[in-house]
This record gives structure tokens, C-alpha cells and sequence, in this order.
């Protein structure tokens, strides 16, 4: 398992939760994607931060970012952003 982690930050975060309430199950029904959860600042009101469980970083790829599934997300959330996410995977320390 991997942990994506987005840290997002937006222009408008009202209608960003919408915009990403109303696409989260392009995200969530995808192969290989086991959770997801978007966490809002509290300091920082136009910080978020995506955390998305999928069984490898290769599902995370072949299976969300290089399908219609992505462009779907993107185009729902993506207008919000005021510079482009940062993506980074992490794995448990055992």
C-alpha cells in the first residue's frame, strides 16, 4: 500500500469542497484506490490536504492519472487551485 499525499491550495474554498464533493467517486470507484480523504486548515483556511490509500504507486498511475478518470477530476477541482498540487507517495515504516 501507498499514501498519496496533495497538498492543494485554492482561491475559493467553499467552492472547491463542492466542486470535490461532487467528483470525489470518480476517485474513490477507481481500481486499486482502497480510501480517501481530504483534510481542510484550520490556520490556513485555503490549504488542503488530499490523502489517497492505493495498492501501488503503479494503480495510482495506470489506473487514475493516465485515464478519463483524472481528466474527469481535474476538470472539477482543478479551477480552484491557485498553483498546481503537490504530489509526493509515502510508505509505512515498519
Amino acid at each position: 500500500m501507498v499514501l498519496e499525499v496533495a497538498d492543494i491550495h485554492v482561491t475559493d474554498r467553499e467552492g472547491f469542497i463542492v466542486a470535490y464533493r461532487s467528483a470525489v467517486e470518480v476517485l474513490r470507484t477507481c481500481p486499486g484506490c482502497r480510501s480517501v480523504r481530504m483534510t481542510a486548515g484550520v490556520e490556513s483556511p485555503e490549504k488542503f490536504t488530499l490523502l489517497v490509500e492505493w495498492d501501488s504507486v503503479e494503480a495510482h498511475l495506470e489506473n487514475f492519472r493516465a485515464t478519463d478518470r483524472f481528466t474527469r477530476w481535474r476538470a472539477a477541482i482543478g479551477p480552484f487551485f491557485a498553483e498546481p498540487p503537490v504530489v509526493e507517495h509515502f510508505t509505512d515504516v515498519d
